[in-house]
Formats: structure tokens, C-alpha cells, sequence
């Protein structure tokens, strides 16, 4: 008994290669998924300053925030949204827009202080927004504004 014991662990083993390879590839998976939680979890300002995944994440948030626009005009032609909601959605959503891509906290700014400073080609948009959200006697066109949103996310760099 004691010397088949002994053979059982000192003896020679024959496993399969294909277990060294599973543990390798489990290994990789395992070090790419805390690699993508720790980029994904990073500050906007600091994957906007990476070469490779700044581009990536510029294009990603263009995309995103510019399919929100098209789901308010959705939402707002099924009439779930009256138009005073839609501009007002559209406002919060171009202003988050803009916090995301350049770091400005634009939801806090006047329109005359984003007409000021960096976002200003942003202006003329946020102020039709907010002037067709708040002047009922304005003559505004929710799909025609929400198509200047989407184009202003797209082409903002």
C-alpha cells in the first residue's frame, strides 16, 4: 500500500497538451478582461490622451450621444415627448455631449459663456434649443434641430 501510494504521486503523469494550452488561453482572457475593466474605467481625459484608443472612444461617443438625438426625434414623432421635451432632452443631451468629448461642464454654462469659450460653434444650436424650448411664439422645427444636433456630434472633433 505505502509503495503504491509513493508510485501514485512521484510516478509519471501524461496529461493532454491541450490543458496547457486551455490554461493559457484562460490566463489571457482573465488578463484582457482586467485590462478592459481598468481602460473602461478610466477618466474621459485620460483615454481621450491614449494614441490608439482615443480615436476609438471619440468615435464611439459621437455615435452614441448622436443615436440618442435620433431616439428623441423617435420618440417625440410617436408622440411620446411634446416638443417642449424634445428640445429639452436634445439641450441636455448636446450639452453631455460636449462634458464627454472636451471636459468643459457645459450643463453649468450660460449660452453666452459657451458663445465665449471653447464650445462656442456649439452656441447657436443651444440657444435655438433653449429659445424654442422656452418661447412658445417661436417658429422652431423639432426635426430640423435634431438633425443639426446629429450633425454637430458627428462632425465635432
Amino acid at each position: 500500500m505505502p509503495g503504491d501510494l509513493l508510485r501514485f504521486v512521484s510516478g509519471p503523469t501524461a496529461y493532454s497538451s491541450w490543458w496547457l494550452w486551455l490554461a493559457m488561453v484562460l490566463l489571457l482572457l482573465v488578463i484582457g478582461w482586467y485590462a478592459a475593466v481598468f481602460v473602461a474605467t478610466l477618466p474621459n481625459a485620460r483615454i481621450r490622451a491614449l494614441p490608439a484608443l482615443g480615436d476609438l472612444h471619440a468615435r464611439l461617443t459621437r455615435r452614441r450621444f448622436a443615436g440618442s438625438i435620433r431616439h428623441i426625434t423617435d420618440r417625440r414623432r410617436r408622440g411620446e415627448l411634446s416638443d417642449a421635451q424634445a428640445y429639452d432632452e436634445m439641450s441636455h443631451t448636446v450639452r453631455s455631449f460636449l462634458h464627454q468629448t472636451t471636459g468643459v461642464r457645459a450643463q453649468y454654462l450660460h449660452v453666452d459663456e459657451i458663445a465665449a469659450g471653447t464650445l462656442a460653434a456649439a452656441a447657436p444650436l443651444i440657444a435655438a434649443l433653449r429659445d424654442a424650448r422656452f418661447d412658445t411664439a417661436a417658429d422652431a422645427d423639432p426635426d430640423r434641430l435634431g438633425a443639426q444636433a446629429e450633425e454637430l456630434i458627428r462632425s465635432w472633433t
